[in-house]
């Protein structure tokens, strides 16, 4: 389990009682994609306080044939390749269970001894530090969707169709009782492990925590899923929709407003409805952007395609309590807090851009003290249950991209070097998708995809 680390010495002895002797210094690239280097313990104390050289490519690099885009800065087309220096976070510390002798600690970037702010854990950072000035702090979690097939032949680990079979929770009981096990060990508190609708399809939802601690759970884990299904013959793909025609993934952000101590949920006052005015501006700031954001929450042409009528998807930006058909889903935990599903994103859209994009509207409907349309108390597939003028939500890359280009908020928000490393690789997948129509290729996406993510 992580615990709070207060220096770089008081590691070295906490690794060395745990019979560490390799640690892996990590991180999530664009797509959310683990990256690490190992490092042997003897050199731990040089790397950690003198940095790690890593090539900052990762967030230049398209999954094409792992080149470069002509982002500038990071990549070598740019000119010099120049390496950044990583650091880690101490608090980040785990031990690895499947691993022998294996710890983990996650790294931040920097370039000429500044963060590089491109990268999507500063990026997350920084919108939570903005909130924090204005005194909030975000309480989070995330349910993670995802398919389990057999490495070898791709065939889903589980057969039919049918929510929370008590038979397909333990399709393969060892693979069920690692990830039950050893997920807690490596700090990822599973409140919910089940079967859901499609075959091989899985959901794991954690525990919620403030911070970007959430987010980086979120990131745990993912690829501690990855490499447990490895162990046991499988693939889990967080793609979004590996099959047409099947149930996509998702990523639901759960997500409420505290005072900055943690303390004091801010979620809820008198008034009609019982939302406070920090939450309904909170909403309405993130309804107004949601044409933009969404290509953060959708980041792949395959996870757009999940915005459509009846697919347990939103397809505008629309509100409601307790209803599963609006893009914020406002509803209540077992103690009577009040908190928000952020319906939006997909299964393989990087957690901390999910959080990114939502503190940073939410900030922008505090700020402004915007108030949200009508609350959907009916189906919001349906236009007449709908306010009028409500922004539906693109479905194409082209069109996502020109909503986040036009939304100078999120734009300033999230930075310009991350906008321009971000679009690039975006601009990217539209060449491959125009590349793989020409082709005829209609496995291109899950090609691309599937093993990657």
């Amino acid at each position: 389990m992580a615990v709070k680390i207060e220096n770089v010495e008081q590691l070295m002895s906490k690794m060395k009682a745990d019979d560490v002797k390799f640690i892996r210094f990590e991180l999530g690239d664009m797509y959310g994609v683990s990256r690490s280097k190992i490092i042997p313990i003897s050199h731990f104390m040089e790397k950690a306080t003198r940095g790690l050289k890593f090539n900052p490519g990762y967030l230049g690099w398209d999954y094409r044939k792992d080149g470069s885009l002509p982002i500038p800065k990071y990549t070598f087309i740019a000119g010099s390749r120049p390496d950044a220096v990583m650091f880690p976070d101490l608090d980040t510390y785990i031990t690895i269970p499947w691993l022998k002798n294996t710890g983990r600690i996650l790294i931040e970037p920097t370039l000429d001894s500044e963060p590089l702010t491109a990268h999507p854990r500063i990026v997350a950072r920084r919108q939570l530090d903005s909130l924090r000035e204005l005194g909030y702090s975000l309480l989070s979690a995330y349910e993670h969707e995802f398919f389990v097939v057999d490495k070898d032949t791709h065939e889903p680990y589980t057969k039919g169709n049918i929510s929370r079979s008590t038979l397909r929770n333990y399709g393969d009981p060892e693979f069920t009782h690692q990830i039950l096990t050893d997920l807690p060990e490596v700090g990822v508190d599973i409140e919910v492990f089940e079967s859901e609708y499609e075959a091989g399809q899985v959901e794991i939802v954690h525990k919620p925590s403030f911070g970007i601690k959430a987010a980086d759970t979120s990131h745990t884990c993912r690829i501690s899923v990855k490499e447990i299904a490895l162990e046991h013959g499988y693939i889990a793909s967080f793609m979004t929709q590996p099959w047409p025609g099947t149930e996509a993934s998702g990523l639901h952000f759960n997500h409420s407003l505290w005072d900055v101590q943690g303390q004091n949920s801010k979620m809820m006052d008198n008034s009609s409805n019982g939302l406070s005015k920090v939450a309904r501006n909170w909403i309405a700031g993130i309804l107004t952007h949601a044409p933009a954001i969404s290509v953060l929450m959708a980041p792949t042409s395959n996870c757009l395609k999940r915005y459509e009528p009846y697919s347990c998807a939103p397809t505008a930006a629309t509100w409601g309590f307790d209803n599963r058909t609006t893009a914020l889903r406002v509803t209540q935990n077992t103690n009577g807090n009040m908190y928000i599903e952020n319906r939006l994103s997909s299964g393989a859209a990087n957690p901390y851009l999910v959080l990114a994009a939502t503190v940073a509207a939410g900030i922008d409907g505090i700020k402004h003290e915007m108030e949200p349309p009508e609350n959907v108390k009916g189906n919001a597939y349906e236009f007449e249950n709908i306010p009028a003028k409500t922004a539906m939500l693109p479905t194409d890359m082209k069109t996502a991209l020109e909503h986040l280009s036009n939304d100078n908020v999120i734009r300033e928000a999230l930075g310009e070097d991350f906008y321009q490393c971000y679009t690039g690789f975006k601009l990217s997948e539209i060449l491959m998708e125009q590349e793989a129509k020409e082709k005829g290729n209609t496995n291109w996406e899950r090609e691309f995809l599937f093993e990657r993510m």
